[in-house]
């Protein structure tokens, strides 16, 4: 049976003008390669599971915008690990700034206590690739209560994370292994806080982050809706629990689309943008906590669709199948939103593809 869904288009306001009819009408499916009647798929297509929200820009305008049943413009929706990339967009800010270094040591002073600590040549840059060389298990389907992401996000380590993360020995010399980390992105969350939001108590913490958010990011970005969780301790939970409406994670994208610039200002670094989507040394599928359209070395899973192109695709992508895909050659932006199970993504991934490529390139 196909999946009820609610659409939603005028008032998106992400640039001047009328919004497209609404996607899945009748006359939309007698064109079954367009890509209204692609979107709809997303919600007709068990292979697919559950899509809550599916949003398209181009050109920085909407011309797509869809939900599932129960679900609205109005819902944030979790990033999962799409968290990531609002976390490197922060670090990227302060190494424009100056205020942080890309191939400088990362701050943490836990790595400076004991003289001679060979953590202490981490540098941002390699923690941004995901190969800091730090110890880390990330997730376990057989006991998933043991993996260090979910004693930091939900177990015993989740009141106080950091100092869990920053006590990690090295496994492997910096900059050599690609090692998929979400403590990685919190101690990144982490050192944004200590730079540029310092503050003595718990909850001072918490203000102070969210303060210098609203200042550089939510307020210049348009993104009103981007709520991050925190733990006990005030440490921004930035590796995974970020939450903003379908519509907010579509200016997400269209900013990077933008080289970094929204109305004009320049949010971000333009040569940030080229940054986190530079392929890694350790992983040409990975950028600076954005995922690439490239191949992934053998016996790793393609994040996206490199066999069907477009190669200057990238994306922020979180567990269970969420996606903002950011295409420059097309001036596209694409969100999906729902509950994939991981092994089952790859329907999603393809449906992307399809999506993706049923658009003209930009002039």
């Amino acid at each position: 049976m196909r999946r009820i869904f609610t659409s939603a288009i005028i008032g998106l306001g992400l640039v001047a003008g009328s919004a497209a009819a609404a996607p899945c009408a009748r006359d939309a499916r007698t064109m079954p390669t367009s890509p209204q009647a692609i979107a709809c798929t997303f919600f007709d297509s068990k292979a697919l599971a559950e899509t809550r929200a599916l949003v398209v820009l181009q050109g920085g305008k909407p011309v797509i915008e869809l939900y599932g049943k129960g679900y609205g413009p109005q819902n944030r929706f979790i990033s999962w690990s799409m968290a990531k990339s609002i976390t490197s967009t922060l670090v990227g800010q302060l190494v424009g700034d100056g205020a942080l270094g890309l191939d400088r040591p990362a701050p943490v002073a836990a790595w400076r206590q004991t003289p001679n600590d060979p953590r202490a040549a981490i540098t941002l840059r390699q923690l941004l690739h995901m190969s800091s060389g730090l110890e880390h298990w990330e997730a376990s389907a057989d006991m998933p209560e043991d993996p260090d992401t979910n004693r930091l996000l939900f177990g015993d380590r989740a009141k106080d994370a950091v100092p869990f993360i920053a006590g990690k020995p090295l496994v492997a010399a910096p900059g050599t292994e690609y090692r998929y980390s979400t403590a990685t992105s919190m101690l990144l969350a982490d050192i944004v806080q200590r730079t540029a939001a310092p503050a003595a108590t718990p909850q001072a913490r918490k203000r102070a982050m969210r303060d210098y958010m609203v200042r550089r990011l939510i307020r210049p970005a348009g993104l009103g809706s981007l709520v991050c969780d925190f733990d006990a301790a005030g440490a921004m939970a930035g590796g995974s629990l970020c939450h903003m409406t379908a519509r907010d994670w579509a200016r997400f994208g269209q900013l990077y689309l933008d080289n970094g610039r929204v109305n004009g200002v320049q949010v971000v670094p333009a040569n940030w943008v080229d940054f986190v989507r530079t392929p890694a040394t350790t992983d040409g599928g990975y950028g600076g906590h954005f995922w690439l359209n490239r191949p992934r070395p053998e016996g790793r899973e393609d994040a996206l669709f490199p066999a069907s192109g477009p190669t200057d695709a990238y994306a922020a992508i979180g567990h269970l199948g969420q996606y903002v895909v950011i295409v420059p050659s097309k001036r596209l932006v694409v969100v999906r939103l729902g509950k994939t199970n991981d092994g089952d993504l790859a329907p999603v991934r393809r449906g992307l593809a399809k999506l993706v490529n049923a658009f003209p390139d930009a002039p």
